[in-house]
């Protein structure tokens, strides 16, 4: 298994194999590509219920806030919430990706991701960003930032079942904005 290097990752993109829509090419850099901040964000809604049961549908303790393009998202110290990438991204059979967050942001104090790093072979749409704010002082986010970067690892060969294959109940194939958590679906919920 080797990281893919930016001229690895333009061929793959110029072959159709590897999607990024819609791609700034300054974006692309040495054995990683940019990734873009969205406009929606999903906050968590402490007054619904005492406690976060994983058999429960989670959709109902996040609200959906949208910004304008020149309006902050302001992320308190210690607060957590999702996000989603302008980008979305379509990975081949034989390579996985890993998000990591930008150092210029991990110096303020800012995640991107809790333990949802890895991006799985077959997968595609919009990544959802894990933000959580380890600071003490609230940051300000603005639509259209580089938020994080996403690095590609060729695998040994093409997996047997990519990600979205009906067998394996991908949870969050295809998704377009900040998805909350579907693990209630491993518990028999739909």
């Amino acid at each position: 298994m080797s990281v893919l290097s930016d001229r690895t990752i333009k061929e793959e993109i110029a072959s159709g194999r590897l999607k990024i829509e819609p791609l700034d090419e300054a974006a692309i850099q040495p054995a990683s590509v940019d990734v873009r901040l969205d406009h929606e964000f999903r906050v968590f809604n402490v007054m619904s219920r005492p406690y976060v049961d994983v058999r429960e549908p989670a959709d109902e303790l996040t609200d959906l806030l949208t910004i304008r393009d020149d309006e902050p998202f302001v992320i308190q110290p210690g607060t957590f919430c999702l996000a989603s990438t302008i980008e979305t991204i379509t990975v081949p059979d034989d390579i996985v990706a890993r998000v990591d967050g930008k150092s210029s942001l991990g110096r303020l104090g800012l995640l991107v991701h809790a333990t949802a790093g890895y991006v799985d072979p077959g997968w595609t749409g919009k990544l959802t960003l894990e933000l959580s704010n380890q600071s003490q002082m609230p940051i300000a986010l603005y639509y259209g930032m580089r938020i994080a970067q996403i690095s590609f690892i060729r695998l040994t060969t093409a997996v047997d079942r990519p990600y979205g294959s009906a067998e394996l109940g991908s949870k969050y194939q295809g998704q377009t904005g900040p998805t909350a958590s579907r693990i209630s679906q491993e518990f028999g919920e739909t």
